[in-house]
């Protein structure tokens, strides 16, 4: 479904180009769950604004290939981008309240998708197809979410609220990006529980961006590891986790918090238990 080949990305916004992405190569089936992890500046986030289509800077060369189900979406017409982005690619940002505009209702701003693909659908249509996506996205009271703004809402119900935005059309695929990051742990494991839920019921394909190995783990079948631009490593996620085979992913699994029950010895020193 997705190929991304030899992706490269400049930027030429000073006197020597920087590069920020560096061949970079990722094979998505449909219906599969790809974790894209790395510390911050490795490049994960830029690779999936690219893959959205959302990188348009004048400044910035951008070499190699996308192909969405043989589209490539670094050279295909914009018209053919615009009719491909929010209708069979979503993409769901870290923090909603920059993504959600406060002066509007919720309602109004998860019916965009439709409003844009779907222009043969009456206002009572939208609002129900927009009501019955909140629902899905597990929002108590979807009827009055609806008619609510951004700022009536806690963060883990305006992050459903992006991800009822983003799914409205029902993509074939969905960027994730770093969506749980402003949330607190409860919270995170609902969302990442509502994705596998989306994931299996709707076979949508879903490239999960994060720097929480830990969420990654629970919810990819496959991973690809960035650092400083480049694709260190990928393969299958527990073969990856249990069998590194790159220094820095053995960095990144041994940051990773051990949570299991310890206790503390007679040195007064914490202990596994």
């Amino acid at each position: 479904m997705l190929d991304v080949i030899d992706l490269n990305i400049e930027f030429h916004d000073h006197l020597v180009p920087e590069t920020v992405v560096h061949h970079f190569n990722l094979h998505m089936d449909e219906g599969e769950i790809v974790g894209l992890v790395g510390e911050s500046g490795s490049g994960k986030s830029m690779t999936a604004l690219a893959v959205a289509g959302l990188l348009s800077r004048h400044d910035m060369k951008k070499t190699g290939k996308i192909l969405f189900e043989g589209t490539d979406l670094l050279h295909c017409e914009r018209s053919r981008l615009r009719a491909l982005q929010g209708n069979e690619i979503s993409i769901v940002f870290q923090e909603p309240m920059t993504s959600l505009n406060p002066v509007y209702r919720v309602g109004h701003q998860v019916e965009e998708a439709l409003r844009i693909h779907c222009p043969q659908m009456t206002r009572q249509e939208r609002k129900a197809r927009a009501i019955a996506a909140l629902a899905d996205a597990e929002l108590p009271d979807p009827e009055e979410v609806y008619a609510a703004y951004p700022h009536q809402l806690s963060g883990g119900m305006r992050q459903r609220v992006m991800i009822a935005a983003a799914m409205v059309c029902e993509p074939k695929l969905l960027i994730a990006d770093e969506p749980t990051t402003a949330l607190d742990v409860t919270i995170q494991a609902q969302i990442v529980k509502l994705l596998k839920r989306i994931n299996r019921e709707k076979r949508t394909s879903i490239l999960f961006i994060s720097h929480d190995l830990s969420l990654v783990r629970r919810l990819c079948g496959r991973v690809v590891v960035m650092h400083n631009g480049y694709q260190v490593e990928s393969g299958p996620m527990e073969a990856v986790f249990d069998h590194p085979k790159e220094a820095y992913t053995k960095k990144l699994i041994a940051a990773i918090p051990d949570c299991r029950k310890k206790t503390v010895g007679k040195d007064g020193r914490f202990q596994k238990a």
